[in-house]
């Protein structure tokens, strides 16, 4: 039986950077928040717990959604659910700039939180974009060129808290923070409209999408250089994904890697500040130092994980994170702790692109799945880890904020444990296929 030929629109690269700048765009969103929260705080006289419910939701939705819309591309591709997020996004982002620039701060009462909270979730939906665009990516690229493509996309994106942190005082002073959150909608529309004229999905979904049957879809699919194929229905693929252990050494490493770098952001500010007495001003530049060097690490680490391996790469970054976190540990002034800093950055930034790189090679038959598991718990991370270093710190005791990167010396070498065991296996398997070849 033949069919009318389908032409494949878009190209490999053409994908990866439409998801790139949808993924940058998407934080537009959450950027704001922070600063909103605290006017919030101010004017509907909201107790610590909820300013930090209130802080914390965007980033928990963010994180969570990232499951079940990452297991969404192995059906349909990845077009349709990174739109809807972005879609939700500019959903929120609407509901914020119209409570900002319209309603008058005196008749702001309690009532007003829930709908708070309702607009943070969606306004997370932007960052969620994340692992889909991982999965829309991955089916693009063949196995070589994994570690640049992901590391491009996902250091690229991630460049965004890095470069919002610069220009948002900047805008806050000039505009307000109503202005500033119409800048930043304009911005989330431009990303989103970007997006929606440039993504486009890899060739076997357009030909399932145009009624091309599954196994002639695949062939013509592999015919035109796609390697990666998916499993089948989003249960399907969370399924297989959760039930292979690989999947889940590689959420810890990524829990670890970029829980780590979220949570980090938040807890570099207070640190510097306390700790080491700087200026606000200084300890927001040198946090957006290691926010911009993890992103740009992230990007070459790519690169570098398709030369010598998801699992040395690995291997090589853990180390260097260890040594970053022991010299923070131990840093007496400041000069030892931006070195500290760095190393922890460049090892939490090439990290992140190996465990990308190591998704669809060793779960290909569940990548979305796969991806959305990392992804989602992954980032929870930042949720967890800084209450966890909290507990070090005592009273006037300043220095537990050191002491306190105890808990990413101990994540390092359990990770580094994992990675190593995650290449003894697959050299394993090498050998294996090696000797049962003809």
């Amino acid at each position: 039986m033949t069919t009318t030929p389908v032409e494949i629109r878009g190209t490999p690269n053409q994908a990866l950077w439409a998801a790139t700048f949808g993924f940058f765009f998407g934080f537009a969103a959450v950027a704001l928040f922070g600063p909103a929260a605290n006017q919030f705080k101010t004017i509907m006289a909201l107790s610590p717990a909820q300013v930090g419910l209130l802080v914390a939701v965007p980033a928990l939705s963010g994180s969570l959604l990232r499951i079940p819309f990452s297991a969404w591309v192995d059906t349909t591709g990845g077009r349709r659910p990174f739109f809807v997020l972005l879609c939700l996004s500019v959903v929120g982002m609407v509901g914020l700039v119209v409570i900002t620039n319209t309603v008058d701060a005196g008749t702001w009462t309690a009532d007003f939180y829930p709908v708070l909270l309702v607009l943070g979730v969606l306004s997370g939906c932007g960052i969620a974009t994340f692992s889909v665009g991982i999965s829309q990516v991955s089916y693009w690229f063949p196995q070589t060129r994994q570690g640049w493509a992901l590391g491009t996309y996902a250091g690229g994106g991630n460049l965004a808290p890095g470069v919002f942190s610069f220009l948002l005082p900047i805008v806050l002073a000039a505009w307000g923070l109503g202005g500033a959150y119409v800048a930043w909608l304009a911005l989330l529309l431009i990303g989103t409209g970007l997006y929606y004229q440039t993504g486009q999905n890899a060739p076997y979904f357009q030909l399932s999408a145009a009624g091309v049957p599954n196994l002639q879809a695949r062939t013509e699919a592999r015919a035109v250089g796609q390697e990666l194929l998916p499993a089948g229905s989003a249960r399907r693929t969370l399924t297989i994904s959760a039930g292979n252990w690989k999947t889940w050494a590689l959420v810890a490493v990524y829990f670890t890697t970029f829980g780590g770098f979220i949570g980090l952001t938040a807890w570099f500010p207070t640190y510097w500040h306390e700790l080491h007495g700087v200026g606000l001003f200084a300890a927001g530049s040198l946090t957006a130092l290691y926010s911009i060097t993890t992103s740009v690490s992230r990007i070459a680490g790519g690169s570098f994980s398709d030369r010598i391996g998801g699992e040395n790469a690995a291997l090589v970054s853990l180390l260097t994170l260890l040594a970053g976190s022991l010299v923070m540990v131990l840093a007496g002034g400041l000069a030892l702790a931006v070195a500290g800093l760095l190393l922890m950055a460049v090892g939490m930034g090439v990290a992140n692109a190996a465990v990308f790189k190591l998704v669809p090679q060793e779960i290909p038959e569940a990548v979305g799945g796969a991806a959305g598991w990392v992804g989602g718990i992954g980032a929870f991370g930042g949720f967890a880890i800084p209450p966890v270093m909290a507990m070090f710190v005592h009273g006037e005791d300043l220095a537990g904020y050191a002491r306190g990167f105890v808990v990413f010396v101990v994540l390092a070498l359990i990770c580094l444990l994992l990675a190593q065991l995650l290449k003894r296996v697959s050299a394993r398997v090498v050998a294996k296929r090696l000797v049962t070849q003809p």
